[in-house]
């Protein structure tokens, strides 16, 4: 008996000296590269569906459900693409997937998960510096979080900023969402060839490190989009709103 416990003691320490390290290391690949990247602020945005599908080359699809704006991310301010050993895996966030789709919908492909595996890969795998960020399900839930939080839906439905066939001047906007927010948003409109208005498309709102609402500049965020992200519609198409000129906001029209 004595000797079977010994030899049952001495597979166990095997297995440790040979399978611990291992697992150090995949925990070490995963956190300590985004150690690397510095950030001070953090962008929450929003972007409205119907402006996403125009800037589509491929056949957009909105739910019937959504008539409102949805998440497009939080994003760092200055860092991407942080540690790409850490790969999104849609079980960690299984317990918050019906919110997911209802707030932060794909409408260019609408049963992937492409769009989250986006966001998390570029912009979460950076945020999870902070503690209450280290994890998908963290980034992802608070995103969600700050999204109800700050309620942007409400906030122009309260000014009557609606989608019509109304056009809006960028100061009205600004005026009322820093009339609520205390700080300045970041509103970015496409501008087609063609067309007398730009369109709304994108609002963001600035958040410290503590979640306290800043201050958005004009420069700080970049939404560009990288040769694999094209897919994502062409946010090269989005700059700041001109605010001399006209802004259309299109009602959502579902294409099925």
């Amino acid at each position: 008996m004595a000797y079977r416990n010994s030899r049952e003691n001495e597979r166990n320490c095997t297995f440790v000296r040979i399978f611990l390290p291992l697992i150090i290391a995949i925990v070490f690949l995963q956190t300590s590269d985004c150690k690397n990247h510095q950030w001070h602020s953090l962008s929450l945005s929003h972007h409205w569906p119907q402006t996403v599908c125009l800037m589509a080359s491929e056949a957009c699809k909105v739910p019937q459900n959504i008539d409102y704006w949805t998440v497009h991310g939080l994003w760092p301010k200055g860092d991407e693409l942080c540690n790409k050993t850490w790969h999104f895996e849609i079980q960690n966030v299984k317990d918050i997937l019906p919110e997911l789709k209802l707030w932060w919908p794909d409408v260019l492909h609408p049963n992937s998960t492409q769009f989250w595996k986006h966001e998390w890969e570029k912009h979460g795998t950076c945020a999870a510096t902070l503690q209450s960020l280290n994890t998908q399900e963290k980034y992802f839930s608070k995103t969600l979080d700050l999204f109800h939080k700050t309620d942007l839906n409400s906030v122009l439905k309260k000014f009557n900023i609606l989608p019509s066939s109304n056009y809006y001047m960028l100061k009205v906007i600004e005026n009322a969402l820093v009339s609520v927010y205390g700080v300045m948003p970041k509103i970015q409109c496409l501008k087609p060839e063609g067309r007398s208005a730009q369109i709304l498309g994108q609002i963001e709102l600035c958040f410290s490190k503590d979640f306290d609402l800043l201050n958005c500049t004009h420069d700080v965020f970049s939404t560009h989009t990288t040769e694999n992200d094209r897919q994502y519609a062409n946010y090269l198409g989005l700059s700041v709103c001109d605010p001399q000129e006209q802004i259309s906001y299109p009602p959502i029209e579902h294409l099925y």
